[in-house]
């Protein structure tokens, strides 16, 4: 006597890599202000990358230029709607933060000449600071960076900047 199991689904999340959970490994989360986004990092196609989904289309976001093959990208954190996202990069074996931009696409190095080793980088919810560990004065320190007051802030289409994001009776 011969016995038969078969689990009846369309489709096995943990064999598609472009389901949130999976048989890779995914690691360091970091969940957008407005709880829409979701960056983690991957090993789903072969090296280390910074994956973005979207908890509300259920779906991974392309995020072009930003994983170059033959480096390593941590510890991403995001802004408020997820335009700014901020990580670390191994760039010749020293850690440097970058940011990468969802709106043009392209990656800018921000401790590239820091004078220390960097760490566990945070974006505010506007984009305009980021803070990370530094190592520069012989023991991990906090640092802020700001990035000035002419960039463009990440803030709901909504709110005017100056204004609360909380609706007018």
């Amino acid at each position: 006597m011969t016995s038969l199991v078969v689990a009846c689904s369309p489709t096995n999340y943990l064999d598609n890599p472009t389901y949130l959970n999976s048989r890779y490994n995914d690691e360091q989360p970091a969940l957008s202000g407005n709880g829409r986004f979701l960056a983690f990092v991957s090993n789903r196609y072969g090296n280390r990358s910074i994956l973005l989904y979207d908890l509300q289309q259920q779906q991974l976001i392309p995020l072009p230029g930003l994983n170059q093959r033959n480096t390593i990208a941590e510890n991403p954190s995001l802004s408020y709607t997820g335009r700014y996202l901020v990580y670390v990069i191994g760039i010749q074996g020293q850690p440097t933060v970058a940011l990468y931009d969802r709106a043009t696409q392209q990656s800018q190095l921000l401790t590239q000449f820091y004078p220390g080793w960097v760490r566990h980088p945070s974006i505010s919810p506007n984009g305009r600071y980021v803070v990370f560990e530094g190592s520069s004065r012989g023991q991990w320190s906090i640092e802020v960076l700001d990035r000035g007051p002419n960039i463009e802030l990440d803030i709901p289409d909504s709110v005017l900047p100056g204004t609360s994001a909380a609706p007018s009776p």
